[in-house]
């Protein structure tokens, strides 16, 4: 990875090139309670709660914004809205085996459209699911899970 040496207010700083693709990802809900409860439960993970005046957000857990992909369930009061078939799909991170996780989608109140599939041996396993907020979610797990 290159590291580049830029001048920010007075001071150089180091500013690493990109790791991922993506740095940030929102997940639209009109219910914020029930879709924290949703993800909650299906990976097993506890949100942070994030309220500041236009958005509500409930936040994965993340140890280093620097090199890992963070991301939210949000409340925007409309700016976000829950898609089962328009925008982007995400995919989460299933690891080690999305099965695990695709386990407890529907007692969790979502409901599985792809079930697990490979996609290749060098690529590993995805899934999709609807959540509760109607938002299509992929996961995916790399080689070597069950």
């Amino acid at each position: 990875m290159a590291v580049h040496i830029a001048k920010i207010s007075g001071t150089y700083a180091k500013i690493n090139e990109m790791n991922n693709a993506i740095s940030w990802f929102e997940i639209p809900a009109t219910d914020l309670d029930r879709a924290t409860r949703f993800y909650e439960t299906i990976f097993g993970v506890s949100l942070a709660v994030m309220d500041m005046p236009n958005i509500r957000m409930r936040m994965f857990p993340i140890n280093d914004m620097m090199t890992q992909v963070g991301g939210a369930v949000v409340d925007s009061g409309g700016f976000h809205r829950p898609s089962a078939t328009d925008g982007p799909l995400i995919y989460m991170n299933g690891n080690p085996d999305l099965q695990l996780v695709l386990d407890k989608v529907e007692a969790a109140g979502g409901q599985i459209l792809v079930p697990k599939m490979e996609i290749s041996p060098e690529y590993g396993y995805m899934a999709v699911f609807l959540d509760t907020e109607g938002n299509r979610i992929g996961l995916h797990s790399v080689p070597g899970g069950v």
